[in-house]
């Protein structure tokens, strides 16, 4: 398996950024896809945002035009750059190779009114 480690949530105002990391202990070139997920108590785990290795991306409507997904596969590494951050993007962010079973612990992200 891959090890995926999610780091750089925590808590932010609202209309504060952050940025997540994904970092992988092998070469993530391999997969097509790398995602980020998130969920919050009481509802299904969602896709926010893929990054094909080909560099097609894709996000959430909650999502479009505030977060960016990017990777650097010479340091096998995937970003979430979030920024204009509301009190709806409060939830636990998963990194995850799509089509496999590589999910990262999650980092919390907690956004305050």
């Amino acid at each position: 398996q891959v090890p995926l480690v999610e780091s750089g949530g925590g808590l932010v105002q609202a209309g504060g950024s952050l940025r997540l990391s994904c970092a992988a202990s092998r070469s993530i070139a391999s997969f097509n896809t790398m995602a980020w997920y998130r969920q919050t108590p009481g509802k299904q785990r969602e896709v926010v945002a893929t990054n094909s290795s080909r560099g097609r991306t894709n996000y959430a409507d909650s999502v479009k035009g505030r977060f960016t997904i990017s990777r650097d596969n010479r340091n096998n590494t995937v970003y979430l750059q979030m920024n204009s951050l509301k009190p709806e993007d409060t939830a636990v962010y998963y990194c995850h190779a799509e089509y496999s079973a590589y999910w990262g612990q999650g980092t919390q992200v907690t956004v305050s009114s």
